[in-house]
């Protein structure tokens, strides 16, 4: 059986192949990029990848590197440190727009370019965060040289953004600070690595491949709110309402997104929109979040695994699913079904365990189901007595 989640990934790909936008060409290597790419990827805190487009296709990480920055430099000198120079109050404003306090020269919060600076000057390094964001993508990240003399050659705004705040004691050097962040901003990466990224953040600050604890789980909770509130600059509210998860965009076209305790998701295309977002990533991000059930809000319970079981009974191979059935525990169920196929032509799914079975988790397994049926295999689903709720109609 194949999965049925990559041709899910293509089909949004499809369903919003037609949105337009234009590339950031303020920076003029961005300016050149092919506007028809595009990819998707989502990993599970369990490490499961799946990708679908230009997966391979390599861009800089730009405004992305912000909460993983901001990570960094909670990790190296605590909350209470970054929160005196840095606070966490939306902007309301663009990404670039002088958006600090009056009086104390705070910027309002680590994802525009104000707090992002400031951000850079408490690292302590660009080696520090290079070090940090490899081992969230679980390999070696480079810059793209390029693009970082590109955009040094454009920064005006960003370095008088520094003087402003360093007037103010907030940054140290100025220069030093901007030329960090510029540095950061443009590190080369693909949506897998991003959705490893992300995904890091969704499982509290463990890389899922390594099992590596990258940042303590109170640092993830503080940049997965601060993400949720401020991460998609003046269209954060819009975001927050309609979405429904933590996300940072970046002028390069690239989207993260979290749903903590179950995946990481990443989107690509280089047309932004008038805030500065991809456009055509807001949309695929939008159709991600209504047909996975991911929008906070949803009243769904996260889940690691679904599967509590397998046997083997009288020529009958038995899946034993508990908890909730949801995105991350119906991928979980798939990917042991085309990982271990089973060795019986007959089939049972008993979910008479599982507590909530939500509208995407019923959709996988009953897709999942389908496929089997389709290899030869004869399926047999046990639930409450009378029901069957993997051939029901069920909202998120």
């Amino acid at each position: 059986m194949r999965s049925p989640v990559p041709d899910y990934l293509d089909e949004v790909l499809q369903a919003c192949g037609g949105i337009e936008g234009e590339p950031a060409d303020y920076i003029p290597e961005l300016a050149k990029v092919d506007p028809a790419l595009s990819a998707i990827a989502l990993s599970t805190v369990d490490d499961a990848h799946h990708s679908a487009g230009d997966a391979e296709h390599r861009f800089t990480i730009q405004s992305m590197s912000k909460p993983f920055a901001y990570a960094v430099a909670i990790e190296h000198l605590g909350w209470d440190a970054v929160h005196a120079k840095i606070d966490v109050e939306p902007s309301g404003e663009a990404f670039n727009e002088i958006s600090v306090d009056s009086e104390t020269g705070r910027p309002h919060n680590a994802m525009i370019n104000a707090g992002a600076i400031a951000t850079a000057g408490l690292v302590g390094s660009f080696e520090r965060f290079a070090d940090f964001a490899s081992r969230l993508a679980g390999r070696e990240l480079e810059v793209d040289e390029a693009v970082f003399e590109s955009e040094m050659g454009s920064t005006h705004r960003n370095l008088a953004l520094a003087h402003l705040m360093a007037a103010y004691g907030i940054v140290e050097d100025p220069v030093d600070a901007v030329e960090r962040y510029v540095r950061q901003c443009s590190l080369a990466v693909d949506v897998r690595d991003l959705s490893r990224m992300a995904a890091t953040l969704a499982n509290g600050g463990v890389q899922p491949e390594s099992g590596e604890r990258i940042m303590a789980e109170r640092t993830t909770r503080q940049v997965l709110s601060v993400m949720a509130t401020c991460g998609m600059y003046d269209a954060a509210g819009d975001w927050l309402s309609t979405v429904g998860i933590p996300a940072k965009s970046g002028v390069s076209g690239g989207i993260i997104g979290v749903l903590p305790g179950q995946v990481g998701v990443a989107v690509f295309s280089p047309g932004l929109d008038a805030h500065g977002n991809s456009a055509r990533g807001v949309e695929m991000m939008r159709r991600l979040s209504d047909d996975m059930g991911m929008h906070l809000m949803n009243p769904g319970r996260p889940s690691r695994s679904a599967l509590a079981d397998v046997r083997v009974e009288d020529g009958t191979t038995v899946y034993v699913l508990g908890g909730d059935l949801l995105f991350a525990s119906a991928e979980s169920l798939i990917r042991h079904l085309v990982e271990h196929p089973p060795e019986t032509s007959q089939v049972v799914f008993d979910i008479s365990r599982v507590d909530e079975v939500t509208d995407v988790g019923r959709r996988m397994a009953a897709e999942a189901r389908r496929r089997l049926e389709l290899d030869g295999l004869d399926v047999t689903v046990i639930d409450f007595e009378g029901s069957d709720r993997l051939a029901q109609q069920h909202s998120s």
